[in-house]
């Protein structure tokens, strides 16, 4: 017997327990743990080939765990083929068969399983109703639009009444302006059913503007697990630094620890930081992280503030905000982004020497997380939060 009971505690849907998968040679997922509560919606998000649609395949049945048990709602259903697991997944090219109306199609999963007649087409027509698809039941899938594409497919899935509800990249096909759309009334829906939603995207706002917890995954690990506002602010290793959101990132070592700050000597000059809880000693390695949102081109004056000197080297309009970029004498790149444009009396000119400035609180600080017996390897150094 394993020294985890097989009882998981009632608020548990799903529990990844050292989850690996290989493919020759080749790692896909290494030891992942994972725990989702029940009615809840969690991202999953990292660049491709981390690991992410392999995990999501493995939790659906399709793809066989290399080591690892896999509990739902307590019962380990590591060896349970997928017409026996109470999971559903959305496929991200929606795999709706075009020879079946919408009706047929939703009901696909109940025919399967020879329910009553009667008791289909209420099924069928209830999950319409939460779709928003009731005056669509009798159309074609080729007389669909992209949007309504996407809400069959999931009616589909939902009519079985999974326990939870896995969804791969399924709002990729859709125009940016739908897909906007889309996310508001997906997460609308998972609210009112209470369902547990695993959800796989490349796309950072999906995961933000959705989930309860994001899942940053890379080569087949997780770095951080947490709400998103935890990880758009304090990533706690360096890829999540690099991967989420617009940071900058400044490496050093630490030259003063005093009065719960550090100043940390970098290659353009002295930056400090709040020490946190477990300071780095003086000599030590690290790496600075800060939003490119907590950079200003004016000094606000506080006690202790930053400041550094850089070129600006180029400019990006989106309509909310500006996005500058600029370099430091020692060839660091920065980006500050301001929520307007300067005006027309301060307008900064391409190479046109600047001082930026931010706050020690807003310094998130990294140090080196390296490998025990190992630390000579490629691909095993990388940086971790100092609470971590």
């Amino acid at each position: 017997m394993d020294a985890l009971s097989d009882t998981t505690p009632p608020q548990v849907d799903l529990e990844l327990r050292g989850i690996s998968k290989t493919f020759g040679q080749f790692v896909a997922l290494e030891h992942v743990d994972l725990s989702i509560e029940r009615g809840e919606f969690v991202a999953i998000m990292g660049p491709s080939g981390c690991g992410k649609t392999t995990l999501l395949r493995i939790v659906a049945g399709l793809e066989p765990m290399s080591t690892g048990r896999l509990l739902l709602r307590g019962q380990d259903i590591s060896a349970l083929p997928v017409h026996k697991r109470s999971t559903r997944l959305v496929w991200q090219n929606f795999a709706l068969f075009p020879h079946l109306n919408v009706r047929q199609n939703i009901a696909f999963g109940l025919t399967l399983q020879r329910h009553d007649k009667a008791a289909v087409r209420a099924k069928v027509e209830h999950i319409a109703e939460l779709v928003q698809m009731s005056p669509f039941l009798d159309r074609r899938i080729s007389q669909l639009s992209g949007g309504q594409k996407q809400r069959v497919a999931i009616a589909r899935a939902l009519v079985t009444e999974p326990e939870i509800l896995l969804l791969d990249e399924p709002l990729s096909a859709l125009d940016a302006h739908l897909r906007i759309r889309m996310q508001s009334e997906m997460k609308r829906l998972q609210q009112r059913l209470g369902l547990s939603f695993l959800y796989v995207t490349h796309n950072q706002s999906e995961a933000f503007s959705m989930a309860d917890r994001v899942v940053v995954m890379n080569k087949g690990r997780i770095e951080q697990f947490g709400p998103p506002e935890e990880i758009y602010t304090r990533p706690r290793t360096h890829f999540v630094a690099e991967f989420v959101g617009s940071n900058n990132i400044f490496d050093g070592k630490v030259a003063e620890v005093q009065g719960g700050q550090i100043v940390v000597q970098c290659a353009d000059g002295p930056i400090t930081a709040a020490a946190g809880e477990r300071p780095p000693g003086k000599g030590s390695t690290v790496s600075l992280v800060v939003q490119a949102d907590k950079v200003r081109s004016r000094p606000t004056g506080a006690s202790g503030e930053n400041s550094l000197r850089a070129v600006l080297s180029g400019r990006e309009f989106t309509g909310s905000q500006v996005i500058y970029h600029l370099e430091t004498q020692s060839g660091v790149a920065v980006k500050m982004v301001a929520q307007e444009p300067f005006s027309q009396s301060e307008r900064a000119g391409i190479n046109m020497a600047m001082q930026l400035y931010w706050s020690p609180a807003d310094t998130v600080v990294l140090r080196p997380n390296i490998v025990p017996g190992v630390e000579n390897m490629p691909g095993r150094r990388s940086y971790v939060a100092l609470g971590a």
